[in-house]
Formats: structure tokens, C-alpha cells, sequence
């Protein structure tokens, strides 16, 4: 069965985010580049096994953030890989985000760190 291959210019963010929206602007992206408010249209388990690979864990693409991570008590339990890529299918604001994939290369969150970094790769070419 074939997939469909990682879309090279993509975000993954809310736009009722104002971080989000804040840090979409700072990024100035490319007209080419797709844009997924993950409420809207949920992200789906290929685009998710999509993001893992290129960011090595799912851990690294769960916001230990989110209200919902604190209302379910997350932080006491030993959560596994399989249990963060669950949670983040089940619910959209597991997702840290923003989630910037460009090229071969993925920025996860909101850190003026990462922002930078993105928005180098994504203007240096």
C-alpha cells in the first residue's frame, strides 16, 4: 500500500491560538506552504506516524502544557510512546504546538529558540 509522502511545507497550529497566530507572522511563510488548524481538521494517525519520523518520539511532539494533561493527572503516570501518540489522536491540544515541517526537517513549539530556528531554514533557501 502506498502513502502519500510527508508533505515538505507544512504547519500544524490553532488559529484561535494567539501565540500561534503571533508566531505565524513572525515566520513569514511562503505562499506554498499548507496550513492545518489541528481543531478543524484533526490530524490523522498517517500525518502523526509522519511527524514521528521525523522528530524521533511522539513524546517530543506531546505538550505537557495542555489544561487536559493536568486535569488527568498525565505528569503522575509513566506514560509510554504508545500512550502519548494516543493521546494526541484522541485530543487535538496534546499536540505542541505550533508544528513547522520544512523539507527533511521539523520545529515543534513555541520557544523563541525553535521559532528561529525555522524561520532560518525556511529563509536561507
Amino acid at each position: 500500500m502506498h502513502r502519500k509522502p510527508i508533505v515538505l511545507k507544512k504547519i500544524y497550529y490553532l488559529k484561535t491560538c494567539s501565540t500561534c497566530v503571533r508566531i505565524v507572522k513572525t515566520l513569514d511563510l511562503p505562499s506554498d506552504f499548507i496550513f492545518q488548524d489541528i481543531k478543524n481538521e484533526e490530524i490523522t494517525p498517517a500525518q502523526l506516524k509522519d511527524l514521528h519520523k521525523l522528530s524521533g518520539s511522539y513524546e517530543a511532539l506531546f505538550s505537557k502544557r495542555a489544561q487536559r494533561y493536568k486535569a488527568l493527572k498525565l505528569k503522575d503516570q509513566n506514560l509510554t510512546e504508545q500512550d502519548f501518540e494516543n493521546y494526541i489522536l484522541e485530543h487535538y491540544t496534546f499536540l505542541s504546538r505550533p508544528v513547522v515541517v520544512y523539507n527533511d526537517q521539523i520545529f515543534i513549539g513555541n520557544s523563541s529558540k525553535t521559532v528561529e530556528a525555522a524561520k532560518k531554514a525556511i529563509h536561507e533557501n
